[in-house]
């Protein structure tokens, strides 16, 4: 590729004006071609864009410009006016000279966009374009213009169903394309694992990945899960959201964004600066605008409430809403951590759900929950993988004299492999929150998947039983209600999913593990049957230093089966969350009572506090040591 200008730092919106036609400037021209197409076997036609000064003397590089599911070659000149765009950008100085070729993207022999557009033998035609464009139209192209033939030379964007295409053409044909560009993406983008199926052989031939969505479009989806795969992945990209639906004044300014950035040389250093409106939280019910995530982890939540005197968010900081003339209220949060948080709408001092959002069992009652994406999330992603279920199941409790039910995690091919015998994480839940907690808000299931496809953890079941066997408060952290439990995990649970479930019925193949309560139960019902366990994770948990006459019994147990406790156990793994866990004073003290007797443990820490991401993080590294 010739040598080219360097690309601006940060690459501004259109100002007022930039699509507008100025008659002072020198103009470019665009033509209609028709091309031979054995792909679909009939004479296909484009339109193509001549940069104002073209020569046939002058070699240029090529953007191929794809259109929506309702449209034709035609739908960019007439709906987007891109000469014009580029014309002043010309006259600015601000774009490199290109052809540019916008194609009638539904390969198919009557190609208009006539009668059902959503017809599947059309839909299908914007698949099969894909060969058309590598096969007929690029030779085609090539062959006729002065236009240079290697990758770097070729870019390749368009709007909705167009921008499916460019992301799956382009990363699907790296070794044709470096330069690719999505506005607004529509379902037809494939899943982001098909698209990179290899992340690092796609970062050594991409030299632009654009994606750009209005912050209000329904499809906005499709561009935020290619944009978190790639943040997970590492892979340098623009993720640009700005103010909009799904229309030209959006695809407009991404083309005229990304017309700048292409055939030159890429600082990607600037990327991560482009801003990022706000974008629907993954946690919103279906089709919820609000809560937005912002590019830096603040938050606008929004809601209608016009007879209400003072709304704000619980987000453990409480936050006051302002209320605007059409009775919403609204606030921006400061920077949110990393992963699933509890918040609740206070509604003139009364907390109650968003109706925005997803609720969740949690602080003892249901609440709203908004997933904050990071980087380092995708080992609870959804990914192209084999998966288990979780499954609820009844049973009745003759320590409870009551019916009861858990959740229970069964991995990839448990109804396949019906001679198999698996082994058993058992795992707790915290106060305030049940069963429900590790299948929902902890995203288990998710976990072992990932960590079962990449060999680092053994198929296993996990069982999420309810520890709720008080009537809760501080009663639930006292000596009798642990108790209780113990008889209802020995007693009740463990008999009946070793009668219903394909088990290991040994210590080596049984493992307890909780959060918070939860892990105070492990500590309580762990340390007593070492017998049935080999296997013990206490996460943001420890004895209270403050209740001695709880306490105290549990060291002296401890004190007098060390070293029965040190035999037994083939892990004792204590997790916090880093100082700012509220749990952390009280596991330090245990920790150096630990020490004390002798009695051994492997300490982990996982900045976050006394949080689901903490927690998440906990089971992810625990699932790896166990049983093996």
């Amino acid at each position: 590729m010739a040598a080219v200008a360097s690309a601006q730092n940060v690459i501004n919106p259109g100002s007022p004006g930039f699509d507008v036609v100025r008659n002072n400037i020198p103009h470019g021209r665009v033509d209609t071609i028709s091309y031979l197409s054995k792909t679909v076997g009939t004479t296909r036609r484009a339109l193509i864009y001549m940069p104002p000064g073209y020569s046939k003397r002058k070699k240029y590089p090529v953007l191929y410009l794809l259109h929506g599911i309702g449209g034709d070659e035609k739908e960019w000149l007439n709906g987007g006016h891109p000469e014009v765009i580029f014309d002043n950008l010309y006259a600015n100085s601000k774009i490199e000279p290109m052809i540019v070729v916008m194609p009638n993207g539904r390969a198919m022999k009557d190609d208009r966009a006539v009668g059902n557009i959503f017809d599947s033998a059309k839909v299908q035609a914007f698949a099969t374009f894909e060969k058309d464009l590598l096969n007929d139209l690029i030779p085609y192209i090539e062959k006729n213009f002065p236009v240079m033939k290697d990758s770097e030379s070729r870019a390749i964007a368009g709007l909705s169903m167009g921008g499916g295409q460019s992301l799956n053409f382009g990363l699907g044909n790296l070794d044709k394309f470096a330069w690719i560009g999505g506005f607004s993406s529509a379902p037809n983008t494939k899943t982001p694992e098909q698209l990179i199926p290899n992340p690092e052989e796609t970062k050594k031939k991409l030299k632009l990945l654009w994606i750009s969505c209005g912050a209000s479009d329904n499809l906005i989806m499709f561009s935020k899960r290619t944009h978190d795969y790639l943040v997970k992945n590492n892979i340098p990209h623009i993720y640009y959201i700005e103010p909009g639906v799904h229309d030209f004044k959006v695809w407009k300014n991404g083309l005229y964004m990304f017309s700048q950035l292409i055939f030159k040389s890429v600082d990607s250093s600037t990327f991560s600066k482009y801003p990022v409106v706000g974008a629907p939280a993954s946690s919103n019910v279906r089709s919820a605008q609000f809560p937005q995530i912002l590019a830096d982890h603040r938050v606008i939540f929004r809601v209608k409430a016009p007879d209400a005197q003072r709304v704000q968010i619980d987000l453990v900081k409480k936050y006051d809403m302002m209320k605007d003339t059409g009775g919403y209220w609204q606030v921006t949060t400061d920077s949110i951590g990393e992963g699933f948080h509890y918040y609740s709408l206070l509604v003139d001092g009364v907390a109650v759900a968003d109706p925005s959002s997803e609720s969740f069992y949690g602080m003892g009652r249901m609440a709203s929950g908004i997933e904050i994406p990071f980087a380092g999330g995708g080992y609870y992603a959804m990914r192209n993988v084999p998966h288990g279920d979780i499954r609820i199941k009844k049973y009745f409790s003759t320590v409870t004299n009551s019916w009861r039910q858990f959740y229970i995690y069964t991995p990839p091919g448990y109804d396949v492999n019906i001679n198999d015998k698996y082994p058993v994480l058992y795992i707790l839940h915290g106060g305030g929150e049940d069963e429900r907690g590790w299948a929902t808000q902890g995203k288990t299931d998710i976990i072992l998947d990932n960590l079962i496809a990449d060999k680092k953890a053994r198929p296993m079941l996990v069982v999420m039983m309810d520890g709720n066997l008080s009537s809760g408060g501080l009663a639930g952290f006292g000596e009798q209600s642990l108790k209780k439990f113990e008889d209802e995990l020995k007693n009740a649970v463990i008999p009946f999913v070793e009668k219903s479930y394909r088990t290991e019925t040994d210590a080596n193949n049984r493992a307890l593990a909780g959060l918070s309560l939860g892990g105070l139960q492990t500590l309580y019902a762990g340390l007593r049957n070492t017998n049935m366990f080999s296997y013990l994770g206490v996460f943001s948990s420890g004895w209270f230093a403050n209740q001695p006459a709880l306490s105290d019994p549990q060291y002296a147990f401890m004190k007098e089966n060390a070293t029965s406790i040190n035999n037994s156990l083939k892990s004792f793994w204590i997790a916090m969350g880093g100082k700012e866990d509220i749990a952390y004073n009280n596991c330090k003290i245990m920790l150096a009572k630990f020490d004390e007797m002798g009695v051994k443990y492997t300490y982990s820490e996982y900045p976050g506090g006394h949080t689901w991401p903490v927690w998440r993080n906990n089971l992810y590294n625990f699932a790896q040591i166990l049983f093996k």
